[in-house]
């Protein structure tokens, strides 16, 4: 018996006399769904060394870059804001309900508490607001053009543009070339982290202007997005608060397992989203409708009255809240906070109506009538 491949004759007992198989029938696992294709460079393509290249700087040439970075990336303008773009200014926009304007950037400091009126007492999350600054908006139409791959007509997208923000200003010496790119058509230095806020056409923000606490006002509701605390693999007791099996009669082995994962009949298999062990936290989750119950303007710094995802001195990124009744029903300062254009400064610390400033005296007497003395 022989066996014809490519005009080239193979004699078949060949392979009964070494012993090899002419087929194999054992079964593989694969993957039951397509993956994306991994774009990968060649092996035999150029390698990318990520190690830092030596300039040849002398000491003294190297001091003069740092103070000339630490003045040009990190110095604080006190005055009005002059934009160091040629383009002519952006219009202002008239604000409307249910309009959809920017959101901050900011970092969890910690959580303070605070007193109300009436003596109760809440817990606060603080929330400051580090050099964010508008890098650049991306009309509507182009936003569905850029990205060919994902749904255009989102309910929450139709409509809305993207205002990229940057937060935290960083040393350019240490970035690569196309990276500090992005921040040459805003005259911006470069930011250390980039998102995007779906805004309305109206509530667009010349690139290049900052971005303070005075965004939101005091009683505002704002929706924060964090990422939770990373806590590993997880049993179902710690992860989803499962109560256990019993502690004790017959019980071997069992007292944190969950038990059944699955019904029997036609119904007999593992249903999607059973809540089992697995890894816990490090996911992006959103609070909704929290309330500003302080602002400090010295100090760009949020009181949010709540919970916020995530560990101190972590990235959250505010906006407003969507939640129907909480929603904004008066005009806020749109599209941002303009110092310019306020005829008073902002005090530096901003209460709701419904906090006790500790400034403020808790005791009031009343002076006593002095008795006169009788002759």
């Amino acid at each position: 018996m022989s066996l014809r491949i490519l005009s080239t004759t193979v004699d078949l007992s060949l392979f009964k006399a070494v012993g090899l198989p002419v087929c194999s029938y054992q079964q593989k696992r694969f993957r039951g769904y397509p993956t994306n294709p991994k774009l990968r460079t060649p092996y035999w393509h150029a390698k990318k060394e990520r190690e830092p290249y030596d300039e040849l700087l002398t000491e003294k040439n190297q001091i003069f870059l740092d103070e000339y970075v630490s003045k040009r990336c990190y110095i604080e303008d006190d005055g009005p804001f002059t934009s160091p773009l040629k383009e002519e200014p952006v219009v202002k926009g008239e604000w409307f309900p249910n309009c959809v304007r920017s959101g901050l950037i900011g970092i969890k400091i910690g959580m303070l508490p605070q007193w109300l009126k009436n003596g109760e007492l809440i817990w606060t999350t603080l929330l400051q607001v580090v050099e964010n600054q508008v890098i650049k908006y991306i009309p509507p139409g182009k936003y569905n053009d850029l990205r060919p791959y994902a749904k255009k007509y989102r309910f929450w997208t139709k409509g809305l543009g993207d205002l990229v923000v940057g937060a935290i200003n960083s040393n350019p010496l240490t970035l690569t070339k196309e990276y500090c790119n992005l921040f040459a058509g805003s005259g911006v230095p470069p930011k250390s982290i980039l998102t995007k806020f779906p805004i309305h056409p109206e509530a667009i923000i010349q690139p290049g202007t900052p971005l303070y606490a005075a965004h939101f006002k005091v009683g505002d509701y704002v929706d924060v997005t964090g990422k939770t605390m990373d806590r590993g693999f997880q049993g179902v007791m710690k992860r989803w608060g499962f109560h256990g099996m019993p502690s004790s009669h017959g019980q071997t082995k069992t007292h944190r397992r969950p038990g059944n994962i699955g019904a029997g009949g036609d119904k007999s298999r593992v249903w999607p989203g059973q809540k089992m062990p697995g890894h816990m936290g490090n996911k992006m989750r959103t609070a909704n409708g929290l309330q500003i119950v302080r602002i400090n303007h010295k100090e760009n710094v949020l009181y949010v009255h709540g919970v916020i995802p995530g560990q101190n001195n972590s990235i959250v990124y505010i906006h407003d809240t969507h939640l129907v009744k909480k929603k904004l029903t008066e005009p806020p300062r749109f599209p941002t906070y303009y110092p310019e254009l306020e005829e008073k400064p902002l005090p530096n610390e901003e209460y709701c109506e419904t906090i006790f400033n500790l400034n403020d005296p808790t005791i009031m007497f009343e002076p006593e009538a002095v008795p006169k003395k009788r002759r």
